[in-house]
């Protein structure tokens, strides 16, 4: 499982990310960005949306997949906590996200951004660190 921590940004809401493969980066992103939004406690993952995205890079498909989220969640009022069979085969992504109306909101965010965005292998798997527009 991979962990994440809000980093300091002037003006933007930031987040670091670490995980051991690809799908689990992206499933600890959109957890960081849903924990920011919300307390994912708070929330019961009750409707389900099948997400398919398909993107130049890894780094466009991360962005593509946060803000298909912040898409989803605002029209339909959900926060997304929880995601089943998401798989990344670049330039592909698919997973089923499961959201809830989440009782109070700490922030608004509306758009994940590329702002010195790069996603790194590492020994221990991938990393990367994503801006996140309020």
């Amino acid at each position: 499982m991979g962990r994440w921590e809000e980093v300091e940004h002037t003006a933007d809401l930031a987040l670091h990310v670490w995980a051991t493969d690809l799908a689990d980066l992206f499933v600890t992103a959109a957890q960081g960005m849903a924990a920011l939004i919300t307390d994912p406690a708070t929330v019961t993952p009750e409707r389900a949306y099948s997400v398919a995205l398909t993107a130049p890079d890894l780094e466009g498909l991360l962005v593509d997949w946060l803000n298909e989220l912040l898409y989803l969640g605002d029209r339909e009022g959900l926060v997304f906590t929880r995601f089943e069979g998401l798989t990344v085969t670049p330039p592909h992504l698919e997973a089923l996200a499961w959201g809830g109306v989440p009782s109070e909101r700490h922030t608004y965010i509306k758009a994940a951004t590329f702002h010195n965005l790069a996603i790194r292998a590492t020994p221990a798997g991938y990393e990367t660190e994503i801006v996140l527009d309020t």
